[in-house]
């Protein structure tokens, strides 16, 4: 029989392969239950709410994100990316994250159904396999940080202010929303239609998120 904290990361790991596979409609406590093996009841031993097991899941996915964006903002052989480098390459980590991983990307920042204050304090408490829920990331702590990463990168690419005097923050959410934006509508369907294109990806995209920072943070040679 599974000692009790594999079994926690198990429904873990099914409920991710199942938003990979299947979307985000597909996870249910039964079916996760099901596909792991155990009886319906016993992801409420670990996960006291359907939303504290979509979190955990949905952490899985931030994990993934930052690794990508880590590795793709890292120095080159020819020394570091400029701020304005490090943006675009964020950008077209999340869009193409956005692409490659369709269920797990609309999981990810459903934050009224995942986090809300109304289910925090029970996520909170300690859970059967004697660990301190607390002591493990919040999902808000993993998606801030990044927030906070693309704030100084912006603030870096305009020291003083962004366009129409808006601070970095304001500047980053905006470019942000455009992004997810691009995001949504290109596995929507809508943006390649518009485009006339059947490509997953490419120069459309590049081309895209190089718009979207020019419009947001100016073109290049401003």
């Amino acid at each position: 029989m599974d000692d009790e904290p594999s079994l926690r990361d198990r429904l873990i790991d099914v409920g991710v392969d199942l938003v990979m596979t299947e979307g985000s409609a597909a996870l249910g406590l039964r079916e996760i239950a099901r596909r792991a093996g155990v009886s319906h009841g016993a992801p409420r031993r670990y996960f006291p709410t359907h939303q504290s097991l979509l979190s955990a899941i949905a952490r899985r996915g931030f994990a993934d994100l930052a690794a990508r964006i880590k590795a793709a903002t890292a120095p080159t052989p020819d020394g570091a990316r400029t701020p304005r480098e490090q943006v675009r390459a964020i950008g077209r980590e999340y869009v193409g994250y956005a692409l490659e991983h369709r269920g797990m990307f609309e999981l990810m920042f459903r934050h009224d159904l995942l986090d809300s204050e109304k289910e925090a304090p029970r996520d909170e408490r300690p859970g059967a396999d004697g660990n301190d829920a607390a002591d493990r990331p919040r999902l808000r702590e993993s998606t801030l940080p990044m927030f906070e990463v693309f704030v100084g990168l912006v603030e870096r690419c305009r020291p003083e202010h962004g366009p129409a005097g808006q601070p970095p923050a304001v500047t980053a959410a905006a470019l942000w929303t455009n992004l997810h934006g691009l995001a949504q509508l290109w596995t929507w369907g809508s943006l390649p239609l518009a485009l006339g294109t059947t490509t997953p990806g490419g120069d459309h995209l590049d081309r895209l998120v190089s718009a979207v920072l020019d419009t947001h943070l100016g073109p290049v040679d401003a």
